[in-house]
């Protein structure tokens, strides 16, 4: 038993001794195999361990990296001004006060009447505010109006570039393919006024049958993205046929009368203005050339538009004593100091436009943007109402005096206002905006909206609540507060009604096809025209 016993030992613990494998050279190889091949197994996860450990190192140090970057842009960023913050909220509830009024009085209809607290059809019954107030309404974050309003009116492109709802998109196209009959002219110069039932487009009897300079020449934006958005090119053929035409025979000068003749494309002997009805024509050459991200395709629009800029220079003067600078409107070879406060959307422009120039003419232009805004502010603070009159006349030696004494609410100071602060920085253009919405809070508002005045001397309020107010003058004073990163200018152009469109290039197009609902009746209207439009 016992030799048995250490027989067996012996047998277990054979292959612990070397004496076997030294006698078994295939099993001292099998050996060494194992042995490398472990040490391997050992030094490969040691080595992925040790890579790993560094990867992590690296990436724990880039994080920290970050974290300090963070830190640092944290640091640098300056706080929004709580002054800011208290007058966007302020403009904001004046906002919800009138969104409000109409949505309880006027509700579908164009405009309301605050003092008669009933809606009117001014525009043939399209529901105007609804769709004017659309973009502010999101802009301000008035998500609840805007859902309700959108339930009832799918209406314009900005709508759709800013909320991405294709709904507004088809509304546009719908309307867009009943505008277009307005522009079957020899010249492709659109009339005027259409009837989007029946079509029949011709021009009102009060032009002697002559088409609009500003309601010719401020469709462009609009129709140009719709083509991007639809992928359908012959909106913008339509509206590009226009500017063609008319630089056929643009004068040296690049100032336009305000009555252009839809047959042979010239201009009728007629006044000179970037006031009522010509105003909006100039702002277009820019912005089209701004909304085609500023390529060389679209240099006749600057082109034309900074002619037109060196024949606005020959329209300046200086009043006296406080050498205020003015527009003056021409009529042949003669020069009235007379400037509509529909000009003073020019600064802006201007002060938009001074970018495209080289740097001692952006310096000129823009100083004279400055000029011109200081006054159209004036407009303003000279009156008791500390409202501006529709327009001003400049006579030797007392400055300025009100002509046509009413206000209506418009908004082109304050659109200027927006473009200087936005391009130059200096809050004295927040300040100066601030002062008018104190102005328009004084005098215009009432317990059902806001109204505009019959005389800014004396105070007499009338009874409208036009649409523009809510779409332009409430929306220019909410960004005039905002931060630049809302609506940045890089991004975005504004339509002469203050509706952002986003800037596409040329060949970018979002396709989007359906029908839309119909309304009956438009007549091509711009705000800048002056006149309240009808059927």
């Amino acid at each position: 038993m016992a030799r048995t016993r250490s027989s067996s030992s012996s047998t277990r613990f054979r292959y612990c001794n070397p004496s076997y494998y030294l006698k078994r050279p295939k099993r001292l190889a099998l050996l060494l195999i194992v042995f490398v091949s472990a040490t391997f197994f050992v030094w490969d996860r040691q080595t992925l361990v040790r890579e790993h450990e560094v990867e992590v190192s690296k990436l724990t140090d880039e994080l920290r990296r970050l974290q300090d970057m963070l830190e640092e842009l944290k640091s640098k960023a300056v706080p929004e001004d709580p002054i800011e913050i208290q007058r966007r909220e302020k403009v904001k509830e004046a906002m919800v006060h009138a969104w409000s009024s109409y949505e309880k009085y006027a509700w579908g209809n164009d405009e309301l009447q605050p003092q008669s607290k009933i809606g009117v059809d001014s525009f043939g019954g399209l529901g105007a505010t609804l769709i004017d107030a659309l973009d502010t309404l999101y802009i301000m974050g008035l998500d609840e109006q805007f859902q309700k309003a959108r339930e009832v009116v799918g209406g314009l492109l900005s709508a759709h570039d800013l909320s991405g709802d294709k709904v507004f998109l088809e509304k546009a196209r719908d309307i867009g393919d009943r505008l277009l009959p307005a522009w079957d002219t020899p010249t492709g110069i659109p009339y005027n006024v259409i009837n989007l039932a029946h079509g029949n487009p011709h021009n009102p009897g009060w032009t002697g049958g002559q088409s609009i300079l500003a309601d010719s020449g401020t469709e462009q934006l609009e129709f140009i993205a719709l083509s991007q958005r639809t992928g359908d090119p012959k909106y913008q053929e339509k509206v590009e046929k226009v500017i063609v035409a008319l630089n056929r025979t643009f004068p040296a000068d690049g100032l336009l009368p305000i009555y252009i003749n839809p047959d042979s494309g010239t201009g009728s002997y007629s006044t000179i203005t970037f006031g009522a009805m010509g105003d909006s024509f100039y702002e277009y050459l820019l912005k089209a050339w701004i909304q085609g991200n500023k390529t060389s395709s679209l240099k006749l629009y600057r082109d034309m538009w900074e002619t037109s800029m060196k024949g606005l220079q020959n329209l300046i003067r200086r009043s006296t004593p406080s050498s205020f600078s003015y527009i003056c409107e021409k009529n042949g070879d003669s020069l009235t100091d007379k400037m509509d406060e529909l000009a003073c959307f020019a600064p802006g422009m201007l002060a938009l436009g001074s970018s495209g120039y080289g740097p001692d003419e952006a310096k000129k232009i823009l100083s004279l943007a400055e000029e011109l805004a200081w006054t159209c502010y004036n407009f303003y603070q000279s009156t008791p109402t500390k409202l501006a009159g529709e327009n001003y006349f400049f006579n030797p030696g007392q400055d300025m005096s009100v002509g046509t004494s009413w206000n209506i609410l418009r908004p082109e100071t304050v659109e200027s206002l927006f473009y200087l602060w936005r391009l130059t920085g200096n809050k004295t253009y927040q300040e100066w905006g601030w002062n008018i919405f104190q102005a328009f809070e004084k005098n215009s508002r009432i317990e059902s909206g806001y109204v505009g005045l019959k005389d800014v001397n004396t105070g007499i309020k009338d009874n409208m609540m036009q649409s523009f107010f809510l779409a332009e003058t409430l929306k220019y004073l909410y960004l005039l507060f905002s931060p630049p990163t809302v609506i940045p200018l890089n991004e975005w152009v504004f339509n002469t009604e203050a509706h952002p469109l986003r800037i596409i290039n040329r060949n970018d197009a979002n396709v989007a096809s359906s029908e839309g609902q119909h309304k009956p009746v438009i007549k091509i209207r711009s705000r800048k025209t002056g006149r309240l439009g009808g059927k």
